[in-house]
């Protein structure tokens, strides 16, 4: 039998403690081993029992969720959700609290509680699921002059794959689509923050529940020197823009007069998902081509992995996070069972390669290589 995954819940609310274990007692996978009311009665029990995945709310007394996360991140990182209402101000804490470590956000019902978890309670299941495989370790300031974490030395079939297929643009490519979920938000913003305002135009989808994608696009702006929003039906693909998938709505790729723009609407989930990596990547595929560049991040489950394929057989550059980088190594790992990477790479890597040749001029696969191992 699999080991359940052991779960503290830590939130004021105790009606919201007691309903929720009771509906989390019914899986055969999630244990509640604890609950507390606040931070500080947390930690007292996790001195006596430590959990592998905690739920926290944002706003409690005595102390508040963020500072109790970022505590936690930089003494004893442990997998963390955030289970947040759907105001202003809970969805802006929510993607600070993304920032600082967390690795999912769930919404929480400002009423109807009991009837919301037991109709809607599948997207905080599996957000706690993912947390539980993620990998963190405590974050370290990187020295100056250190080598990037090298790529993973590609082999001679490699090589010859990326001169064959998913060689990258043969011009400077017409835009980026990146796709990620579990602990994308953080790497997503490593990638966007260390990208300049020329930039080639970037479409993004980011598993996250709907209204928080615009709280993390407002986030991103505020820190990006790219103009970062959520995608709205009609808007272009610029040099500068980053597009992300609203929540609960795919994004696409058309092409009118010669212009890139996106199209946003609803539809049936994709592997699980609205909005979907999936559905994205075969759009740009047959839109741009080989104009185009193909970024996988970490996340569960496979969604991206297709549509990855099917850029890499059109020629575009297709990079998937690796599994010493990814928080969870499961999309990107899909992505190259499948065949549709050029390589693997580590996130700083990555940054190297998009910050170099790939954003200007061809790339051939012994430059990827050279250019992902650049010192800082």
């Amino acid at each position: 039998m699999a080991k359940k995954i052991r779960l503290m819940i830590v939130d004021d609310s105790a009606t919201l403690r007691q309903v929720l274990s009771t509906v989390l007692a019914e899986l055969p996978d999630i244990e509640v081993i604890a609950t507390a009311a606040d931070p500080i009665f947390a930690l007292e029990k996790m001195k006596k029992d430590w959990p592998d995945v905690l739920l926290l709310d944002i706003e409690m007394p005595r102390m508040d969720g963020l500072t109790f996360l970022r505590k936690l991140m930089k003494e004893s990182p442990i997998p963390v959700v955030i289970f947040s209402t759907l105001t202003e101000q809970g969805t802006s804490v929510a993607m600070q609290a993304l920032a600082a470590g967390a690795v999912g956000v769930a919404v929480k019902p400002a009423t109807g509680l009991k009837q919301f978890l037991q109709l809607h309670s599948n997207g905080l299941i599996q957000q706690i699921r993912a947390a539980a495989a993620a990998k963190l370790v405590r974050k370290a300031a990187v020295p100056a002059k250190t080598v990037i974490l090298p790529v993973v030395p590609a082999t001679a079939s490699q090589h010859k794959s990326v001169s064959a297929g998913g060689q990258g643009p043969t011009k400077r490519p017409e835009l980026i689509a990146i796709g990620a979920s579990t602990g994308g938000p953080q790497a997503i913003e490593a990638l966007l923050t260390a990208l300049p305002a020329t930039t080639p135009g970037i479409v993004i989808v980011q598993h996250m529940p709907q209204n928080f994608t615009a709280a993390f696009a407002r986030r991103l702006n505020t820190v990006c020197q790219l103009q970062v929003k959520e995608a709205e039906p009609g808007d272009l693909i610029i040099p500068g823009r980053v597009l992300i998938a609203p929540g609960g709505q795919h994004m696409t790729v058309r092409q009118v007069n010669r212009q890139l723009l996106v199209d946003v609407q609803s539809g049936p989930h994709v592997n699980r998902h609205c909005p979907s990596v999936d559905v994205l990547f075969k759009s740009v595929a047959e839109v741009v081509g080989e104009a185009s560049v193909g970024i996988i991040l970490t996340g569960m489950g496979n969604d991206g992995a297709r549509g990855m394929k099917q850029m890499f057989e059109r020629g575009a550059l297709t990079l998937a996070e690796d599994e010493q980088s990814c928080i969870v190594y499961g999309m990107p790992k899909e992505a190259v069972k499948m065949g549709g990477v050029s390589q693997s790479l580590s996130l700083s890597a990555m940054i190297r390669v998009l910050q170099c040749n790939t954003l200007i001029t061809p790339i051939t696969s012994l430059e990827l290589a050279l250019c992902s191992q650049t010192l800082l």
